[in-house]
């Protein structure tokens, strides 16, 4: 049995899997904003799990940021609380067994790699882009971590091929300017409708006043295709993978699947770009089911 943990801002979501990558349990719990409370709740979650099923498993768990190679301890994450911390030797200490942590984002790759929409590739990258922009490569279903520990941040790149107008763009919270999360993350999204005299408050709001033929929208939404066509190139270019997976709140907007793949021809180096684009499979649960597949068959 593999037990999988998807540690987010507000909640711990655990999983079960049997070796066929079939469900077992679920369950979730609060998450507190204190390292050793977090340590706490993430350990009785996985005995709980093993209660519930009568198993002992192995545990995977992704994380909003990453451990470093360096130190060992948690960088990177937007639940600082977490950062400076020895979560995976905290973890294995309390639990008595080996923990492998990865980016949250990592797991999805993983996920749609195993199992999922990415099932059979060689290799693919997966994309979320929701309030943030994360990215996880897979070869081989396995996670391309990197000697950095970073393998797949595109989201803290420039937004390649920018327009005067991108220049010198929004800044960041990584501390520079006019990064590809910042335009193309679904906070992006709304920020740059406003900034063009739209009315919405969420990402789905623009979308729908673009199928109902709002001008507004509908160029806001084109200026997002094009960005994230710009953006995505970049990738095909230096990894090119057979297929990039979608997830996050804009993997949603159906027009993406092919009005996007139609934009990066103009910025992809080849004569033909074979690369597909698609949906994610399992959703908010593919972080989850990634960690649990953190440790392969």
């Amino acid at each position: 049995m593999r037990i999988g943990i998807d540690l987010g801002g507000t909640k711990i979501e655990g999983i079960a899997l049997d070796d066929q990558g079939q469900e077992l349990y679920r369950q979730r719990v609060s998450t507190p904003r204190d390292y050793q409370a977090t340590l706490e709740a993430v350990t009785s979650l996985v005995l709980s799990i093993e209660t519930a099923t009568g198993q002992t498993g192995s545990v995977g768990m992704g994380i909003p940021g990453t451990i470093s190679p360096a130190t060992g301890l948690v960088k990177n994450a937007n639940s600082t609380w977490l950062i400076g911390q020895p979560l995976t030797e905290g973890l294995q200490e309390k639990l008595q067994r080996e923990v492998r942590i990865a980016n949250d984002a990592n797991c999805f790759a993983v996920s749609e790699a195993t199992d999922g929409a990415a099932k059979g590739t060689h290799v693919m990258f997966g994309v979320i882009i929701g309030t943030g922009v994360g990215g996880g490569i897979c070869i081989d279903r396995k996670p391309l971590v990197g000697i950095n520990a970073i393998g797949g941040e595109w989201g803290h790149n420039s937004l390649p091929w920018p327009r005067d107008d991108e220049r010198p763009g929004h800044p960041c919270f990584c501390g520079h300017s006019g990064c590809i999360e910042t335009f193309c993350s679904g906070t992006g999204f709304v920020r740059d409708h406003k900034l063009h005299g739209g009315q919405g408050e969420t990402g789905q709001a623009i979308i729908e006043q673009a199928l109902r033929g709002d001008t507004t929208a509908e160029q806001t939404l084109q200026r997002y295709e094009d960005r994230l066509a710009r953006a995505l190139a970049s990738i095909i270019n230096v990894l090119d993978p057979e297929v990039i997976v979608l997830g996050g709140g804009m993997s949603n907007v159906e027009r993406l699947y092919t009005s996007v793949p139609k934009l990066w021809t103009d910025y992809v180096f080849s004569d033909r770009v074979d690369t597909r684009l698609v949906p994610n499979q399992y959703g908010d649960s593919s972080g989850v089911r990634g960690a649990a597949w953190l440790w392969p068959q």
